[in-house]
């Protein structure tokens, strides 16, 4: 299967951005915890234009994560695993599994009860999580199953910003909600003006922006809507998609995932916090991201597959996709995120993002332990023929 170049750029800069992602969560941790606790900590509440400066990098950077993520779902849609309808099938079905299932799951331990909020916590894969740890096995990988992995998470993303714009957005300001719509739809006329030029889309976004922050609405859901008004064309290298996708790559991946996670994960970690692991909200995050994932993405994918939905692509057997539904579990950045707009306490939002980042590392191991050992089964196989 031949990879598209933006593909293959996308995927690798996703890849190094996953380590980095790791390795910054290690590094705030350690700070966290260390002599530097206090000083480190109130950096991150540092004010700035009347707001703390992780509330600039979760409401306002991470909306430029999501326009990435929204230019790679267009490509996708109209070039790539999703064109086709045979082909999206899979991945789109196996991601709603992914979705519902994790969610019913938290539901389940926690209906009721004042934490039933965290449902959306489970639902979200980290695309440059689950990238980073799928390259580790190398070129045993088979390409198509890196673009299933893609789609899957895309979806999967697209689906976590549904849910926080329909179930974690506040009391809607309904002019400013207007007027984010009315720029929308003049971005909308550009692009069927086929104008080109990026500097109005991104001006408009950036006002789009502003009037969504102020709308109850939250501010991330702009990168999604700005992805789909920026020009695609043909989809080449000259197209203006391909232009601030290709340019994005980098800041997000090197720059604002990782600040993300420095800022998110500054966490001091109290020697009681097993005490709080078996309460009903960490018990549905643990159990929807390392249970919950790989259970729905499966049992879909195979109920699509039976009915004649949808087919397996080629080179990818049903231990693959148990092994890509392993990997489903790391929720990390998205799951982090929908933590913040679910909870309000400290106490509670630091104990749902301990269980997350556990949660996610035991879904890591597991999904790479399953993958190196049929993987490499399946290359003495093919050794074999």
């Amino acid at each position: 299967m031949r990879l598209t170049k933006l593909f293959s750029d996308f995927f690798e800069s996703e890849k190094a951005g996953g380590f980095i992602l790791i390795s910054c969560t290690v590094v705030s941790l350690m700070v966290a915890n260390s002599p530097l606790q206090l000083p480190y900590i109130h950096l991150w509440h540092y004010n700035a234009a009347n707001q703390p400066l992780e509330y600039w990098i979760n409401d306002g950077l991470m909306a430029i994560f999501f326009l990435l993520i929204g230019l790679e779902l267009e490509r996708e849609i109209y070039v790539g695993e999703l064109s086709a309808i045979q082909n999206a099938a899979l991945p789109v079905i196996a991601a709603i599994g992914g979705i519902l299932v994790p969610a019913a799951i938290h539901l389940l331990f926690n209906y009721n009860t004042p934490t039933r909020a965290g449902a959306g916590i489970p639902m979200a894969t980290d695309i440059a999580f689950a990238i980073g740890i799928l390259s580790i096995m190398g070129n045993r990988v088979p390409a198509s199953l890196k673009v299933f992995l893609i789609a899957l998470a895309v979806i999967d993303d697209l689906g976590a910003i549904i849910t926080i714009a329909v179930f974690y957005s506040k009391t809607i300001a309904f002019i400013n909600l207007a007027i984010a719509i009315s720029i929308f739809i003049v971005l909308l006329v550009l692009n069927r003006l086929k104008v080109h030029n990026l500097i109005p889309y991104i001006i408009g976004g950036i006002a789009m922006w502003y009037f969504m922050l102020h709308s109850g609405i939250h501010a991330t859901v702009t990168g999604i809507l700005l992805a789909f008004v920026v020009p695609f064309g043909n989809g080449g290298k000259q197209s203006p998609s391909y232009i601030l996708q290709h340019f994005l790559h980098r800041p997000v991946s090197f720059f604002i995932l990782p600040v993300f996670a420095l800022a998110n994960t500054a966490i001091a970690i109290n020697t009681d916090w097993l005490k709080h692991i078996t309460t009903p909200n960490n018990i549905g995050i643990f159990v929807g991201l390392t249970i919950g994932k790989p259970l729905g993405i499966v049992a879909f994918s195979f109920i699509a597959v039976l009915f004649g939905w949808a087919t397996l692509p080629r080179a990818i057997r049903w231990k693959h996709i148990i092994g890509i539904g392993l990997l489903g579990g790391i929720g990390f950045t998205m799951s982090i995120f929908i933590t913040l707009l679910a909870f309000e306490g400290h106490a509670l939002i630091d104990e749902s993002k301990i269980t997350v980042m556990f949660s996610s590392l035991i879904a890591a191991i597991l999904g790479l332990t399953w993958l190196s050992i049929t993987l490499k089964k399946q290359k003495k196989d093919i050794n074999l023929v």
